[in-house]
């Protein structure tokens, strides 16, 4: 099984940006943790992250036909991208939106999510947890 893990803006600033918020484990840190998890669970992850909407939504549409499950942060672009919300539908792959704060707990705009509208499961306010949580969830429901 493929899962492909997609971190959009600021995600690459972990343990820099609003620690209070967002923790003070690294980016550098969230990569092992994916690393551990697809080894434990017997799947192959690809992780990219990139601060730009448009290479965010070129990585979802060439996963089609090669991806099994995709797991997104989109960061700030889960509250403005209609780009990826129609990326994500457009390929019908399972999908788990994961966000690392509660954004239930934070700003009114942060509580309306467009790529949560494609994705099958939501998983917040668990930290980095939320990654292994979401790959498990995939494998459990689409493992090969």
């Amino acid at each position: 099984m493929k899962i492909l893990v997609l971190n959009g803006p600021n995600i690459n600033m972990l343990g820099i940006r609003e620690p209070g918020i967002y923790g003070r484990n690294s980016f550098s840190d969230l990569l092992d943790l994916l690393k551990e998890t697809a080894r434990e669970a017997g799947v192959e992850v690809e992780q990219y992250q990139s601060n730009h909407e448009g290479d965010l939504v070129d990585k979802i549409q060439a996963a089609y036909g090669k991806a099994d499950g995709i797991v997104i942060n989109p960061a700030a672009y889960t509250h403005t991208s209609v780009a990826i919300l129609d990326a994500l539908k457009a390929v019908s792959i399972p999908a788990v939106e994961v966000h690392i704060s509660d954004v239930d707990a934070r700003e009114p705009f942060r509580q309306v999510s467009y790529a949560g509208l494609a994705c099958e499961k939501t998983i917040k306010g668990r930290g980095l947890e939320g990654y292994r949580e979401a790959i498990l969830y995939l494998k459990e429901k689409y493992g090969k």
